[in-house]
């Protein structure tokens, strides 16, 4: 029996063939997309926005440091809600850079001068990475200048220009390079000077975008006048002819002097300082009564009106015034008065506190203007022969120390007459009268308790000083005012 032959693969040209042909498309695959990455590699991807893609394709490197990091997936257009378009690239970079800090930026820059682009990307100093599939946001990526950009500022008038430039500026330093020299040694301590200058112009305080912003609003508002503007720089060689003729020595002679005029200010810039500090701060507290200024304009003007002719005649007044300003002087100088001065403050400081005890009867108790008019109804009964004066007599009880006739001490009661039962001594000396340090606070003259005024219900028992419980501070005829004044 025979052994039967195995058949090899270099035995069979078409197979061989085949799979040569397998190996020559999958090395091209692999060759073709290598720009793009390799497949089955993992990749760390991410986006970012461009203000302009500036001809960056798919396949362009992604570099750090100059060291390729990986490709660019793809380039897509997309359009912002405000109406701007910008540029979206997906990014493949190697795992090693995973993850970049969150405020990375990127910046299209150019490969070779056949417009190769490449994007550059430059991590931030973010303790925080982005995530995979995260996008950098437009802010964070800067404005790419092509070369041809730069090549289309020289156009011929820029180019005529910078001749004319050279040829000026070249005469201008010619033979002044000892001039120059001394320039460059001075320019140090004017940096320092100029250091924090810089710091406020570039603040945010200052605002230099917004003032450079509207200058150009000014400018696009004096653009319709540009032509009219131009004949006044016309018109300005008149003027500039008429300069000349005093050129010589007054112009040069005030730019001669205003260099010591300078070299001052600097000196005295320090000791202006805080003077210019308390003016910004007096100009802040100002603004809101300039603010104010403007509505009141108008009654400031006619005060103004009126003002006018008075002060026309003040003259007279002043006139006037000189006699009776001497007499005063004399007034004034004469010792006596000063006495009379005196006195009037120590009468003052008398009656100070007696002021302070009686002034509450009449603002809270309305005393004084009762007894007036009691007074005045007192004497208001009158005949064809006259006025007189009404009373009316009040007889006490009799009886043992009576107040009607001699007494050893006050009525107690007893007695045998038919009113000895009522002898006792009612009396208030001293009632308050809403007085500061009297407590309750009230008018006890004029509002006695019912039981000491009605027939029947008298107190057996003598009562001496103020009345019991809180006789109120109602009299009569008070005014609102008075029952609220607070006694001080």
């Amino acid at each position: 029996m025979k052994r039967r032959r195995r058949s090899r693969i270099s035995a069979s040209p078409v197979l061989v063939g085949a799979i040569t042909a397998v190996i020559a498309v999958v090395a091209v695959f692999f060759s073709y997309n290598a720009n793009k990455g390799l497949p089955f590699v993992p990749t760390y991807q991410f986006k970012a926005e461009l203000p302009s893609a500036a001809s960056l394709v798919s396949g362009n490197e992604v570099r750090i440091a100059g060291v390729r990091v990986g490709v660019v997936d793809s380039v897509n257009a997309k359009q912002l809600d405000d109406g701007r378009s910008i540029a979206v690239a997906s990014l493949k970079l190697d795992k090693s850079v995973q993850p970049i800090p969150k405020d990375s930026t990127v910046l299209v820059r150019q490969r070779s001068a056949m417009g190769l682009k490449y994007l550059l990307l430059t991590p931030g100093s973010s303790s925080e990475g982005l995530k995979p599939g995260g996008t950098l946001p437009e802010s964070q990526a800067d404005e790419p200048v092509d070369m041809d950009q730069w090549f289309n500022m020289f156009q011929e008038p820029v180019r005529k220009a910078i001749q004319k430039n050279l040829a000026e500026y070249g005469g201008g330093f010619a033979a002044r390079g000892a001039d120059i020299n001394q320039l460059i040694q001075d320019l140090p301590p004017l940096l320092r000077v100029a250091e924090p200058v810089a710091k406020n112009l570039s603040s945010r305080q200052t605002d230099l975008h917004g003032f450079v912003r509207g200058l150009a609003q000014a400018a696009a508002e004096v653009a319709p006048v540009a032509e009219t503007q131009a004949d006044m720089f016309v018109q300005l060689d008149t003027t500039f002819t008429a300069l000349a003729e005093v050129a010589r020595p007054y112009i040069q002679d005030s730019i001669t002097e205003g260099v010591p005029a300078e070299l001052a200010v600097i000196r005295n810039g320090p000791r202006i300082r805080p003077f210019l500090l308390s003016s910004a701060r007096f100009m802040k507290e100002l603004y809101p009564g300039a603010r104010a200024l403007g509505r009141s304009a108008p009654i400031v003007a006619d005060s103004f009106d009126i003002g006018i002719p008075v002060l026309r005649s003040s003259p007279q007044l002043y006139d006037q015034l000189a006699p009776t300003a001497r007499s005063l002087r004399r007034f004034g100088e004469n010792a006596s008065v000063n006495d009379g001065l005196n006195t009037l403050i120590s009468t003052q400081k008398i009656l100070t506190p007696l002021l302070r005890q009686v002034t509450p009867s009449q603002n809270v108790c309305n005393y004084v203007a009762l007894l007036l008019r009691n007074v005045a109804s007192a004497t208001s009964p009158s005949n064809p022969e006259g006025n007189w004066v009404r009373a009316v007599g009040v007889l006490p009880p009799l009886g043992p120390n009576a107040e009607g006739g001699p007494a050893a001490t006050y009525a107690q009661g007893g007695g045998t007459y038919q009113t000895s039962n009522l002898n006792y001594l009612h009396s208030n000396p001293y009632p308050n009268t809403a007085a500061p340090g009297q407590s309750p606070r009230e008018c006890e003259p004029g509002n006695a308790p019912e039981a000491w005024n009605t027939q029947g219900n008298w107190v057996l028992a003598p009562q001496i000083g103020n009345y019991p419980g809180d006789s109120g501070i109602v009299t009569e005829n008070q005014s609102e005012k008075q029952l609220n004044w607070v006694t001080k």
